[in-house]
């Protein structure tokens, strides 16, 4: 099940509602509380639910109640406001882990153990949205598509074989970085806590309807050139490992959201280094998610 936050044009308001092929079903519109948001119908276990409404509205044809074309909204990020910061993980394919250190004139060595950081909820942005060029700020504006695990229940200490028992969905993340920024600062969080810096969707995909996450193709491309092509069965710590780790001592929440890192193709890595520029036109893909374009401006 697809489910996306969108607003129906002209008004401001916003619903959730699940996809059904060229069509957007409110479930907001129902009137239940659990599905006032993205995060209450996380926090409130309605997947089941929701999914019985959405198939009868499906049933009921294109003249259902409920039923909204998807020409007539405007989608948000499914998650328009976190709760907290966004996890990262840092340095997970092969690949990207050698062309940073290639770039840098620096020795290759993997990580041991993932590499956490954060983005706060300021850098969020939908699809369509746009990303902030931060003129002044930063001259070396990179992109970093990433499959997003999305957290569906609390949990501290979770084992790797349990890990699938708490994820909710995932969905597509573009981690905008300033490079420079991340050098001057020596750490990650300001180049990577820019405000718009985080373009998160179209959707968010319900767990049960992704066989295997770890089996996903994923590309990025800048003005049509694809930078970036790779499949998740190339990180180096898996979604189990990444769960286990982070969630050691620490709690994991409903709505949480986990990015897990890109492959190799990365802007700064290239010779000469291709920043982002002004008008340029960013492209994410992931396999059995969809499609997540923002222009720099």
């Amino acid at each position: 099940m697809k489910l996306v936050t969108f607003v129906r044009k002209p008004s401001a308001d916003q619903h959730l509602g699940v996809v059904l092929d060229d069509a957007v079903f409110d479930l907001t519109a129902t009137g239940k509380p659990e599905f006032e948001s993205m995060l209450s119908l996380i926090r409130a276990g309605a997947v089941d639910a929701a999914k019985a409404l959405a198939e009868a509205a499906r049933g009921a044809g294109s003249g259902g109640p409920g039923l909204v074309p998807l020409e007539d909204v405007t989608l948000l990020a499914p998650i328009p406001r976190p709760a907290k910061n966004i996890f990262c993980v840092g340095r997970n394919y092969i690949d990207h882990v050698t062309e940073g250190y290639k770039a840098r004139g620096l020795d290759l060595k993997l990580p041991e153990f993932p590499q956490f950081f954060s983005k706060p909820p300021t850098t969020v942005i939908a699809t369509g949205d746009t990303i902030p060029l931060h003129e002044g700020i930063t001259n070396l504006l990179d992109y970093e598509i990433e499959l997003a695990i999305v957290i569906g229940r609390d949990g501290r200490d979770i084992p790797a074989a349990d890990w699938r028992k708490y994820v909710f969905g995932y969905t597509v993340l573009n981690d905008i970085t300033g490079r420079d920024l991340q050098r001057r600062h020596d750490q990650w969080f300001k180049g990577k806590g820019l405000d718009g810096s985080c373009p998160i969707g179209p959707c968010i995909v319900t767990d049960d309807a992704i066989a295997d996450p770890q089996k996903l193709d994923l590309w990025l491309e800048v003005n049509g050139e694809r930078r970036q092509a790779a499949n998740t069965s190339q990180m180096i710590f898996d979604l189990p490992r990444i769960i286990e780790d982070l969630s050691r001592g620490m709690t994991l929440e409903a709505g949480d959201i986990i990015a897990t890192g890109t492959p190799s193709g990365v802007g700064y890595a290239m010779t000469p280094p291709h920043p982002l520029q002004r008008g340029d036109l960013v492209t994410c893909h992931i396999e059995g998610i969809g499609t997540l374009q923002n222009r720099i401006g």
